[in-house]
Formats: C-alpha cells, structure tokens, sequence
C-alpha cells in the first residue's frame, strides 16, 4: 500500500532542507524545515535542522526555540542537546548549558566533545575548579584529546600556575610534535619561571614556525629584550 501524499511531503521537505544545510545554505534550507513544519509539527528532526540552521545564521533565540521543540518531541537525541548547549553558551546562559551538556553526556557518556563543552559551561559560571576536574578526567579517559590539555593549561596560566601549565604544554607536544602554534605559550611560561635562555629558544622556535601569526611581532621584541638584557647583565623582571 503507497504512503498517502499527505505523509510523504513533509519528509521530502525535510530531506531537501536536510541537504541544503550540508551545503551550508542555512536561509534556503530554513523555507523547507518551515515548509515541512506546516505539515508535520511533530517531527524532532525538522526542528533539530532548524534550530542549526538559525544557530548558523547567528539568530541564537529562534534556534534555542526550536531545538527546545525537538527535544520535547525526542528525548534520546544526542545532537539536540548537544548543539542546545552550545546556543545557551551563546547567550550566556552556563547553567542551563550545563543541563543541556549533562544530557546530551548521558546519552553519549565517551563523547569528548560534549565532556569540553560541560567544562567551559563551568567556566563561564566562574567554577574554575570543577572545569579543571573536568579537563583532567578528560585527559584521563581521552589522552589524545588535544582541547582538554590546552583549556586546562589556559586556565593554569590566569592562575599564574606557569609549571603546571608547561607541563600540559609538553604532553601536547608529545601527542602531536607539529603542533607548534604552542611555541610561544612554552616560551611565556619560561619567561615567567625567570628561565630565559629556554624562553628564547622556544620564542624563536616559534617566531621560525610561525611567521606571519599575529603576534609575531609582540614576540620578536620580547625575544630582542631578552637578549638585550643578557648583553647588560641586568636581572629582567618577568613579563
């Protein structure tokens, strides 16, 4: 027996906005979500894609409306509560990201992503500590995942914990040689343990690596003042 018309529209719709959004054409894409909406209003998936969509577009409130709608309609969704975590993190809302992110982990409890996200929710509601505990069970469970090592050195250093922040820079070198744009925060933290014969080897490390970064400049004149000092033999304070 054929699906009637009546039933078939809707996903067609939703198909055709699914895939304009692949292609990142969010407008275009929201006509068809909307379109199909018309007539299918209990459709999760419709309002997932449109909630993106309006995420992608910058239009943060609708997107929070209607990725409210989907999870209403669906509970179990990963993705639902993942990227409605990611919109109140938007607007500024940590808590009820950190609701948003504490769901979507049940759903999909080895999902880093979701782990990261829960741990700069925290930080947004000033609770550097449990970031931290959240980063370092991160590490923990997931050691290659990069992000988890760089927030929680990040945080280290507003903490003026330049050794533990080295130390986290070190690992990521470890797990990934190539990732040189670090140079230069290796090179701070000798600069601010008072070892700067290893804070200019690092800087240069990271001025050879690095070219045209923006702060290329910034660097090179604090790698000119470190040599200049050596010159004088006068003591540096730290940066």
């Amino acid at each position: 027996m054929s699906t009637p018309l009546s039933k078939k529209l809707p996903k067609t719709l939703q198909e055709k906005a699914d895939s304009l959004r692949a292609k990142d054409s969010f407008k275009e894409a929201v006509s068809s979500y909307l379109n199909s909406i018309l007539l299918d209003r209990n459709n999760a998936e419709t309002y997932l894609g449109l909630g993106i969509c309006y995420k992608n577009l910058g239009k943060i409130k609708k997107a929070i409306e209607n990725l409210e709608k989907s999870a209403l309609l669906d509970n179990g969704n990963f993705e639902t509560f993942y990227e409605l975590g990611l919109c109140h993190l938007q607007e500024e809302t940590p808590c009820k990201a950190i609701k948003c992110f504490i769901r979507a982990i049940e759903i999909e409890p080895e999902n880093p992503e979701a782990i990261y996200q829960l741990g700069l929710a925290h930080e947004q509601c000033d609770e550097q500590d449990m970031a931290l505990m959240i980063y370092q069970k991160l590490i923990e469970n997931t050691p290659s995942y990069l992000n988890a090592y760089l927030r929680k050195s990040t945080l280290f250093m507003k903490m003026e914990l330049y050794k533990q922040a080295l130390n986290l820079y070190m690992d990521v070198l470890k797990i990934n040689p190539k990732y040189t744009k670090i140079y230069s925060e290796i090179g701070l933290c000798f600069d601010k343990l008072g070892k700067q014969a290893e804070a200019k080897r690092f800087y240069r490390k990271y001025l050879s690596s690095q070219p045209d970064a923006e702060n290329a400049n910034t660097v090179l004149k604090r790698v000119e003042k470190l040599k200049q000092v050596n010159k004088s033999g006068v003591k540096l304070s730290l940066v």
